[in-house]
């Protein structure tokens, strides 16, 4: 597990829209915007599940997610890997279901990703583009 800096944290705070990548077993790749991203603790993000579908299906076969970060207002960019435990019920999951219904209160909030980071890679252009931050 890997505790994401200051400056990442404040970058991740920017962000509205998430890229967040997947692949099936077999290494076919899926990348969605996911809205209901959250850093929960230094080493901890939530997606919120509303219409995944090959995510979904992605995470049950190989339980890795990418995060790419990157905005306006960030510092450069970086992508942030991790592996995904899935949770359908339990405090965790009506958080999430709470805080996705006070912001979409038609959103389904299916389930919830809980991403226990492992790696930050850099994503900024130079010739530190694609090394290992953490």
């Amino acid at each position: 597990m890997v505790t994401i800096t200051e400056e990442m944290k404040e970058a991740i705070s920017t962000i509205q829209v998430f890229p967040v990548a997947t692949a099936s077993k077999d290494g076919v790749p899926n990348v969605v915007p996911i809205g209901f991203v959250s850093l929960v603790d230094d080493s901890t993000i939530w997606i919120a599940d509303n219409f995944m579908k090959k995510s979904l299906s992605n995470v049950m076969e190989n339980p890795k997610v990418s995060i790419y970060i990157w905005g306006p207002k960030t510092k450069g960019s970086f992508q942030i890997k991790g592996d995904v435990e899935l949770k359908t019920s339990g405090p965790d999951f009506e958080k999430m279901q709470e805080i996705v219904h006070s912001k979409m209160a038609q959103a389904p909030a299916k389930s919830l990703l809980v991403m226990k980071i492992t790696d930050v890679y850099d994503c900024s252009p130079g010739p530190n583009a694609g090394e290992k931050l953490l």
